[in-house]
């Protein structure tokens, strides 16, 4: 199947054409496995058709998203003040660890092992 070929259809084709790739893949893996495939390439076709197929539904979907940018615009603007808000924490925080003592992730000494609990617990 051809790329030029998925782009001249519908999504709705598309999509029902990724469904039917997607039983036939499974039932050659299965097939396959149970040894009754007898052309193995089958599989790996429809593996790339499949493919070609979430490709083409993935940039009609970008496609779609780049035609409404005012929608776009208007998300981001209600989103960046609560970006802003929670960098402005996140240094907060940092600086009440530090304040307060507490060792960060690397200065932590490394727990014992179980073996050398054991050794310690026979040795007494």
């Amino acid at each position: 199947m051809k790329a030029a070929d998925l782009r001249e259809k519908t999504v709705e084709e598309l999509a029902e054409l990724r469904k039917l790739l997607a039983r036939d893949a499974f039932q050659n893996r299965l097939k396959n496995f149970t040894n009754r495939l007898d052309d193995t390439s089958s599989i790996r076709k429809a593996k790339r058709d499949l493919a070609r197929i979430l490709t083409t539904l993935r940039q009609r979907e970008i496609a779609a998203a780049a035609s409404a940018p005012a929608v776009v615009v208007a998300a981001a603007e209600r989103s960046e003040p609560a970006e802003l808000e929670a960098k402005a924490k996140a240094p907060k925080i940092k600086k009440a660890k530090a304040a307060a003592g507490l060792a960060s992730a690397a200065e932590v000494p490394a727990a014992p092992k179980k073996s050398a609990k054991k050794r310690e617990a026979k040795s007494q």
